[in-house]
């Protein structure tokens, strides 16, 4: 098979090992920088070139797009899968997750557990905003945010008010979250692939940080899911679209609250702290879900003689 990675950087860890599990299992694998693709649209036609060269026979694209080209790497995206190829992320269910409060809305709507969420425009209802989400501590958090980045922690009203101020001010789209204490500045990641939880790791805050993130120092080691955890990490994937999912919960008196949805989850963390290779399940759900659809014509091609000699 002929398998493309969307990143704007070949030698980040994530892309390396999906090369990597590609090339062992015997494909052919091409890292695309989604800005270097640009692409021809017209009835009935769709067209990609990359650096010159039309870009065709791809069988199934892995997206790996960044926060800062959302708006073009998922056009690139959609083009993909307008041509026929293959991606077990849809360029809109890309869009949907990275999207948080789209994200928590869809979430809620199908019942699962998420910290309390308020949001709204006008300054002038922050006292009642603030009134509808409960006492402090709140997080305060961008909307498109990743890797911990735009979250921040409020102690009491006071603070919450200067936070939510400061981001107005900004024209920032932002989210304000109760805060979970008896989680104690930890999460766990739990990576989806297709139905499964291949994988699942707990990251631990460092001293002084509520983020858990890995990317601001937090800790991660290999976590036992319960079933609770286990069907609501597969239900929040299949609720947003993502055959490959970081789907990150919080362990909460009332049961695990989804904090987190991930179109584009690191495997570095993960694959470090349980061992499992990750990039090989990812690679092993493309060619399952990529091959039962060539069988049917091949088959036809087969019978195709015998039926016209009949």
């Amino acid at each position: 098979m002929k398998l493309a990675i969307l990143s704007r950087n070949a030698k980040l860890y994530s892309t390396q090992r999906l090369i990597q599990a590609g090339r062992e299992r015997g494909h052919v694998v091409r890292v695309l920088d989604p800005l270097r693709c640009y692409m021809q649209i017209a009835p009935g036609q769709f067209l990609l070139r990359y650096k010159g060269k039309p870009l065709a026979g791809i069988d199934a694209v892995i997206p790996r797009i960044g926060a800062s080209v959302t708006f073009y790497g998922t056009a690139v995206l959609r083009q993909f899968e307008l041509m026929g190829t293959f991606t077990p992320n849809g360029s809109d269910a890309v869009l949907r997750a990275r999207d948080k409060l789209r994200c928590h809305q869809m979430l809620a709507g199908e019942g699962l557990g998420l910290p309390v969420t308020v949001f709204g425009d006008n300054p002038d209802d922050t006292g009642d905003l603030l009134g509808m989400l409960g006492n402090p501590p709140h997080v305060i958090k961008l909307n498109e945010g990743t890797q911990g980045t735009g979250v921040i922690l409020a102690e009491n009203a006071g603070a919450s008010r200067s936070v939510i101020e400061a981001f107005r001010g900004l024209y920032a789209n932002f989210l304000v979250q109760e805060f979970i204490a008896e989680a104690k500045g930890s999460d766990v990641r739990c990576f989806v692939v297709g139905d499964k939880v291949v994988a699942a790791m707990r990251r631990q805050a460092s001293e002084g940080e509520f983020r858990s993130n890995l990317h601001r120092g937090g800790k991660a080691s290999k976590v036992k899911l319960t079933a609770a955890e286990t069907d609501t990490a597969l239900r929040a994937a299949r609720v947003m679209g993502l055959g490959v999912a970081g789907v990150d919960l919080l362990r909460s008196k009332r049961g695990p609250l989804v904090l987190e949805v991930n179109s584009s989850p690191g495997l570095e963390g993960i694959e470090g702290a349980t061992g499992v290779d990750v990039a090989g399940a990812i690679i092993d759900f493309l060619v399952a879900s990529v091959r039962p659809k060539a069988r049917p014509a091949k088959a036809a091609a087969r019978r195709k003689p015998g039926l016209t000699k009949a």
